[in-house]
């Protein structure tokens, strides 16, 4: 990272700190054994992010972090407050119901598929010597129908406990952790020897507020309402069954006792829904407070009325005999037209906050949230009716489930066959756009090829190497078509799921069957599209699973996870609180506690540089400093996201407002960017008079073929190895210069690119 094999660690722990050269330590003490040049120092994250192998586990929850990134994709907006509240609202709503998806998901193979259907039918039993002891032949205790679902509901409280524990356990070591509050450092900075431009920020940006990179409270709320909707759901499940049959039987249990069951239930869901519906954050302070009637109380009602569920029953009931699926399988058509609803209402309003202050580069005009909550939605419903339909495969034997014949058990709702069948119809609507993708990337390769040489000045071109360097700018550019093809799935994805809600409502049957009389080939090809739905979500999910476990050995692996980690976990905990933790809430106080610490004890100035990931935190960090501290700060970015991705996507953190504040806060700012780079961009300031911000594209490759002074072919970087370019070390002494010469030694802040190594 440093260029030498000798480091010490400066501050920090194992998880994340600042490493310098041997030598470098205690430099500012001793400034004549350094002589003139900046004394490098490092800040490495890399363990926050890829560290432990089983982090890659989390990408089983990838729908709670997607849903999560939605809800910083709001456009930017002054002077809504209502509609950005609601924005909130609608993304937190969604969040839950994804959690309501996944519990219910557990309980249709627990409950329904396993201790219902299987274990009360000889012939599956027969096949399950596991299940014996469940089934009514054998006249145990628990043959009854709801003492087994009574036992079968122990797997999805265990899941909910599973989720508790891991959301309280990645808040001990993130969220708890309270930053320091710079402007009441034992070292302020020095007043700022440069005065504030005219036209400077009066009033800081989000990232910039000092309560945003500490969402302790808000976590803790939302875990406790996720966590106390997971056993409502559980309990819904097991008590609801029991409820029904009380009162369609004479039974020895009273009607009424599951009424009130039901009372008690749907005011503790209303309670729940109130309290993430209630942001219960404060961005503008550090807000340590806990609601400790919310966190403890409402997960413990929840997990009372589940015991009273399981209680409830377990009570003998001799003549109750399960047939066919449980009770209760509208509730996947109600969430899954619920989770359409909301998304809905979100696009209109984020239609309406994208009007009142529009902005070119925002993605799909404001719709980027309501899209991506869209695709979280679609993966939580495939992973879910993934698991069911395999285990319902898996105990059926050689029959198809729903389709009738030699089936032994009913299967998974019928919506979820519905969904799986429209699995193919979507990945057919996308192969026309992909298809033009790839033909219009290759005929703009083509058209590149004079303009690549007349770069060069080439007298005598080599035909494969231009068309080497300009495919690689042409498939570098196709990052900017990404949000049509998200706008594109996310549309499909909320058309062909309304279609199949409406199919499995109208007809009650799988597609398969639902066609029957629809003629030979539309019968064929709807049992094609059932069957290969069916296949390709459980394939997928067992590639999650199986890719989830190659991380515990595979260091390679690990890297390639914790760079999807870093995109998707650079956000706090805003909307689902069993997302990946956000390992920002660490690393932004830590590099500005540093920054602030140094710039105070020595009053000197530094240049922060970052790669890629790391350019976002650089600004984040930077964002956090008192204003007499970013006056004493140079930023360097390189192969930076941060309008391109970042900018475009999050326009309320990262658009043209919150840069050029930016901009004009720090000291000076100098971007560094390449064409053939898929990540990073300009950041397009407007500088005016002062100077410019963006340099680039650079030359890449340096060289165009073989030379005398480069006798070997120099390699097309992309995104990697800015440092190598000699732009980057003409650009950093341009920045010492521009914070002039009467200083103490600076040190260079490096900050890690997304692979987990420092970019400095």
């Amino acid at each position: 990272m440093l260029g030498d094999p000798r480091i010490t660690r400066v501050t920090g722990d194992v998880t994340a700190a600042v490493y310098r050269r041997t030598e470098d330590v205690g430099a500012e003490q001793d400034p004549e054994r350094r002589g003139d040049g900046p004394v490098p120092e490092a800040y490495c994250w890399s363990n926050l992010t890829s560290g432990n192998g089983s982090r890659a586990l989390w990408l089983l929850l990838l729908p709670f972090m997607v849903v999560n990134l939605a809800h910083w994709m709001r456009p930017g907006a002054r002077g809504s407050g209502t509609a950005v509240r609601l924005y909130g609202v609608m993304v937190r709503l969604i969040a839950l119901s994804l959690t309501v998806l996944l519990t219910a998901a557990v309980c249709e193979v627990a409950l329904d598929l396993v201790a219902w259907q299987c274990a009360g039918a000889a012939e599956c039993v027969g096949r399950r010597s596991w299940l014996g002891f469940l089934s009514p032949d054998q006249g145990g205790w628990w043959s009854q129908p709801g003492r087994r679902l009574a036992l079968a509901a122990l797997v999805p409280t265990a899941l909910v406990g599973l989720l508790w524990y891991l959301s309280n356990r990645t808040w001990s070591a993130y969220e708890s952790q309270r930053p320091l509050d710079l402007e009441e450092s034992d070292n302020p900075p020095a007043p700022a020897a440069v005065p504030e431009p005219p036209g400077a920020p009066a009033v800081r940006p989000a990232l910039g507020r000092p309560g945003f990179w500490y969402g302790r409270r808000l976590v803790a709320r939302l875990r406790a309402a996720h966590t106390a909707a997971g056993f409502l759901t559980v309990a819904a499940a097991v008590g609801g069954a029991a409820a029904r049959y009380d009162r369609s039987a004479d039974g020895p249990v009273p009607a009424p006792v599951g009424r009130l069951f039901e009372v008690a239930l749907v005011l503790c869901s209303i309670a729940v829904v109130g309290v993430v519906c209630r942001r219960g954050r404060s961005e503008r302070r550090l807000d340590n407070r806990i609601d400790r009637a919310v966190t403890s109380f409402l997960p413990a009602t929840a997990l009372a009325l589940l015991f009273l569920a399981a209680v409830y029953a377990a009570w003998s009931r001799p003549r109750w005999v399960s047939s066919g699926a449980l009770p209760g399988e509208a509730v996947f058509g109600v969430l899954v037209l619920g989770q359409g609803l909301l998304v809905v209402v979100l696009a209109g309003v984020a239609m309406g906050l994208y009007r009142r202050a529009p902005e070119p580069r925002t993605t799909l005009r404001g719709l980027g949230g309501p899209t991506v909550a869209m695709l979280a939605c679609a993966l939580g419903g495939v992973m879910t009716g993934g698991v069911a339909q395999r285990v319902a495969d898996w105990l059926d034997g050689p029959g198809t489930p729903g389709m009738g014949g030699p089936s032994v058990v009913e299967g998974p709702p019928v919506l979820l066959s519905w969904q799986a069948s429209v699995i193919p119809v979507l990945l057919l609507l996308l192969l026309f756009p992909v298809t033009w993708l790839v033909v219009r990337t290759a005929r703009r390769a083509r058209r590149m090829g004079p303009w690549i040489e007349a770069e060069y000045a080439q007298a005598h071109p080599d035909a494969g190497r231009t068309r080497q360097i300009a495919r690689i700018r042409a498939t570098a550019a196709l990052t900017d078509s990404a949000p049509r093809i998200v706008a594109l799935v996310s549309g499909a994805t909320l058309f062909l799921g309304a279609g199949a809600v409406v199919g499995s409502w109208v007809s009650g049957q799988v597609p398969g069957r639902a066609l029957d009389e629809a003629g030979p080939l539309v019968e064929s090809v709807a049992e094609a599209a059932q069957a290969t739905g069916s296949w390709l979500i459980g394939v997928g999910f067992i590639l999650f699973v199986t890719w989830g476990r190659r991380a515990y050995r595979d260091v390679s692996a690990r890297r390639t996870i914790g760079i999807l980690w870093d995109v998707g976990t650079f956000w706090p905990r805003a909307a689902h609180p069993f997302a990946p933790p956000c390992y920002a809430e660490r690393a932004v106080p830590d590099l500005s506690s540093r920054m602030c610490a140094w710039t105070g004890s020595t009053r000197g100035r530094l240049v922060i540089s970052g790669h890629s990931q790391g350019s976002v935190l650089a600004a984040a960090a930077v964002w956090q400093l008192p204003a007499a501290a970013r006056r004493q700060v140079a930023l360097l970015t390189y192969g930076s996201p941060i309008e391109r991705l970042y900018g475009r996507w999050f326009p309320a953190y990262f658009g043209p407002g919150a840069l050029q504040g930016l901009h004009r806060s720090v000291h000076c700012w100098r971007n560094l960017w390449r064409a053939t780079d898929p990540i990073g961009g300009p950041v397009r300031i407007d500088e005016g008079d002062g100077p410019e911000v963006d340099r680039g594209p650079l030359k890449d490759p340096l060289v165009y073929g073989r030379t005398v002074a480069h006798p070997l072919p120099e390699p097309v970087l992309g995104h990697s190895d800015y440092q190598a370019d000699p732009s980057f070390a003409v650009e950093r002494a341009a920045l010492l210069d521009r914070l002039g010469p009467a200083l103490p030694r600076q040190a260079t802040g490096k900050v890690q690119g997304s692979s987990g190594r420092s970019s400095g």
